[in-house]
């Protein structure tokens, strides 16, 4: 029995990104036979948790979606933890304990986000519930998250609000907020991601990058999608740990900030201003970890404000460049020994 669910889990894991051949991994991954794995699909389907579509050489499985909710609630005098309790926690009750907590937390952070910065009217769940995920979209009817970053902080575009999302501990309202709620969520989901305005910010664990991509359309308000696998051994506190700079410290003392994210199109990283950019408010983290995935080249001056000027000027933050070329890397060391 333990063996049967073993291959019965694995494909309903399997088929959200191997819906077309996911008997064949099955087959290959635990050495049975493709008829053997038919079985267990057979079994699923009559269960009512996948369902086949298209012929036999065209077909594809898809997970049922088993559970599902949507409402509208307003923002006003709206409490997280009250719409938690009476809309949401029953959905996730069958959950692992610590896909349930995930969830607590990435739910209540992001309503209380839209509660107190998005000047909304109306808020917007839909969730849905499947036997191997769980995907919700949290939607509000405000200024639009990237947008009030913007306007806030003086920044240029709406791009540069995505790269100081990226780095943790940004916030509009200093008083009330740490800004460390968006930070952590996008790193315990599976799938996170916020369409706001001109642009959306999109976070996967797979990936361990994040992305800006324009959209076409502008959207109005602001709109967080998070999706968790069920089964995932993830915990909020394994994440928590993984921005300690120590393990006699638990306070929010170090991020991974995406290098990539200071670009502008096809533009390279070059001036020093861009590096100023990247900078901004790095003097708040003990370990700032500079992710040079994607940056093929960057220019001595950029890489001299941030090794050489910089890191004179705050010898309390640790830069650790990563994931660097040989150019990239040629380059930063010049700077740190000019």
């Amino acid at each position: 029995m333990k063996r049967t669910d073993e291959i019965q889990r694995y494909i309903l894991d399997s088929i959200p990104n191997h819906s077309k051949d996911v008997v064949a991994k099955t087959a290959s991954y635990f050495a049975i036979t493709r008829q053997a794995v038919n079985k267990h699909i057979n079994n699923l389907i009559k269960s009512g948790l996948i369902h086949a579509e298209g012929n036999t050489r065209q077909r594809v499985y898809k997970l049922n979606v088993i559970n599902k909710t949507i409402f509208n609630v307003s923002l006003k005098n709206l409490e997280e933890d009250s719409l938690w309790r009476e809309r949401i926690r029953e959905y996730m009750s069958d959950l692992p304990e610590n896909i349930f907590s995930i969830w607590h937390y990435g739910f209540t952070e992001m309503v209380n986000n839209a509660i107190d910065h998005s000047k909304g009217i109306t808020l917007t769940v839909l969730l849905e519930k499947t036997a191997a995920t769980v995907h919700m979209l949290i939607i509000d009817d405000g200024v639009g998250i990237f947008k009030k970053i913007k306007d806030n902080l003086g920044l240029e575009d709406e791009r540069h609000a995505i790269l100081e999302l990226a780095k943790g501990k940004l916030t509009t309202d200093p008083q009330r907020h740490t800004g460390e709620g968006i930070f952590f969520s996008s790193r315990m989901f599976d799938h996170y991601r916020i369409l706001s305005g001109e642009v959306y910010f999109s976070h996967s664990l797979d990936q361990e990058e994040d992305w800006v991509i324009e959209q076409e359309v502008p959207k109005a308000g602001t709109v967080v999608s998070m999706m968790k696998k069920n089964n995932s051994k993830t915990t909020t506190k394994e994440i928590f740990d993984k921005f300690s700079s120590g393990s006699d410290t638990y306070g929010f003392n170090k991020t991974v900030v995406p290098v990539i994210l200071a670009k502008h199109g096809p533009e390279q990283l070059i001036s020093r201003s861009q590096a100023k950019r990247l900078l901004a408010r790095f003097e708040r983290f003990r370990v700032v970890i500079l992710d040079f995935h994607g940056v093929d080249a960057i220019g001595p001056a950029f890489a001299d404000e941030i090794f050489r000027v910089f890191a004179k000027s705050h010898p309390e933050v640790s830069l650790v460049p990563a994931n660097t070329n040989r150019s990239v890397k040629n380059i930063i060391r010049k700077a740190k020994t000019a």
